[in-house]
């Protein structure tokens, strides 16, 4: 039998109701000959419930206990679903992660997987058994511990279990219906796209788009995994959603495909720092070891044997950021006059494959912003993307302008 993967997120779970409504999804699929992988995530607020009561119990936790707490919600929505199958006359059984097993490395939290062997799940199809419903989110380490894979692990979860067992297709189940030229909240004009190419999407959720976790489109695109993101709260059709597919797959697309947006980002910037080889490592790698996410850089034009270094991170990780420069600069390896935080930055970004093609986007971009009264801080670029740090008082703003600049509402 082909075998299709379905992923169900929190809110289309977060009741029985909304189990029973996944289930009969599942069971249209079943009916038409699949056997059917379903991926669970928590009931929406659960995990951070739990992680609350670990916090209140121990702001310094081992990490494997952690994973043990906050990995049970899952469990909990698979044996749920996998009842409610049985209930509908469908042969279904529940799986947490160490029985698959999904193998992880032991980086509790975050871990990765780095193995899904199917024996054991194909067996039980062979034998009858039409859904295998997986706890997202967990896995087990080399030690026998249970693991999680970081916050919106399902995703990952779910495209890792398309690519082992070569499955059809992978959905994934949310409280949208699609892949939107940019936040619908934002940009009433926002457009729905039928289809995107994974290095897209890539862009797009590193930048700010929440519909995907980045390591699930990352996995997809490395296996070749087609993706369809798609409502659990619509009844859908065989061509609902947004398909997350290779660009050769997409006919026509837009130069620009969509607008992305962070929302609390900082900008830091080091004045007077000794312009010489190695500057930029012995900068950044006390910031790595700390787990500052550096994203935007940029280095001013040397003075007289020094130079300013401006970079930007989350706004949450300005203190651990400023704590591992200062350690460092006690520690005589870095030499600066001042470090300024700006904490009220924001980034918005268009992304599009079309931009390799097409010269003039990053012209039109800056025109768009200047014509808003829109101030630059910082720019970076890449092949497809071209991002920029603003005051983030503007950011609806520059959001707005840009998806009207490039005429997003509109299909190729």
């Amino acid at each position: 039998m082909p075998i299709l993967v379905m992923k169900f997120g929190g809110t289309s779970v977060a009741t029985l109701d909304r189990i029973r409504r996944a289930a009969k999804r599942v069971g249209r699929e079943v009916a038409k000959g699949y056997d059917v992988i379903v991926i669970v995530s928590a009931m929406a607020g659960r995990t951070n419930e739990l992680v609350g009561w670990v916090d209140e119990i121990s702001p310094l936790y081992d990490a494997r206990e952690y994973d043990a707490v906050v990995s049970s919600g899952e469990n909990v929505t698979a044996g749920l679903m996998a009842l409610t199958l049985q209930e509908m006359g469908i042969p279904a059984r529940s799986w947490q992660g160490w029985q698959v097993p999904l193998k992880t490395d032991s980086a509790h939290g975050a871990a990765r997987i780095e193995e899904i062997p199917t024996d054991n799940i194909m067996a039980k199809f062979e034998e009858g058994m039409k859904v295998a419903v997986v706890a997202g989110f967990q896995g087990v380490s080399p030690e026998g511990r249970i693991t999680t894979l970081g916050r919106g692990g399902s995703d990952t979860t779910a495209v890792a279990f398309a690519a082992a067992f070569g499955a059809e297709r992978c959905d994934i189940y949310t409280d949208v219906d699609g892949i939107y030229t940019t936040d619908p909240r934002i940009a009433s004009k926002a457009r729905k796209l039928e289809r995107i190419a994974f290095e897209e999407m890539l862009e797009l959720a590193s930048l700010g788009a929440k519909v995907l976790q980045t390591r699930s489109v990352e996995l997809a695109m490395r296996y070749k995994v087609k993706l369809r993101v798609l409502s659990s709260f619509e009844d859908n059709d065989e061509n609902a959603g947004t398909l997350v597919c290779d660009e050769e797959d997409i006919v026509e697309s837009k130069v620009v495909s969509g607008v992305a947006y962070s929302r609390d980002e900082a900008k830091m910037t080091l004045i007077s720092v000794a312009d010489r080889p190695g500057i930029a490592a012995a900068i950044f790698t006390p910031l790595a070891e700390a787990g500052v996410n550096v994203d935007m850089i940029v280095q001013n034009i040397s003075e007289e044997g020094r130079t300013d270094m401006t970079f930007s991170c989350p706004v949450d990780q300005v203190k651990r950021a400023e704590r591992a420069l200062q350690a460092a600069r006690e520690a005589g390896e870095i030499n600066y006059h001042d470090l300024v935080a700006d904490t009220e930055a924001a980034k918005v970004s268009v992304v599009g494959i079309g931009m390799r093609s097409h010269a003039g986007v990053a012209a039109q971009m800056f025109r768009a912003l200047a014509a808003e009264g829109i101030n630059i801080k910082v720019i970076t670029t890449s092949e497809i993307k071209i991002s920029v740090l603003i005051e983030r008082k503007y950011m609806e703003l520059a959001v707005q302008a840009l998806h009207d600049a490039f005429e997003l509402e509109k299909a190729a």
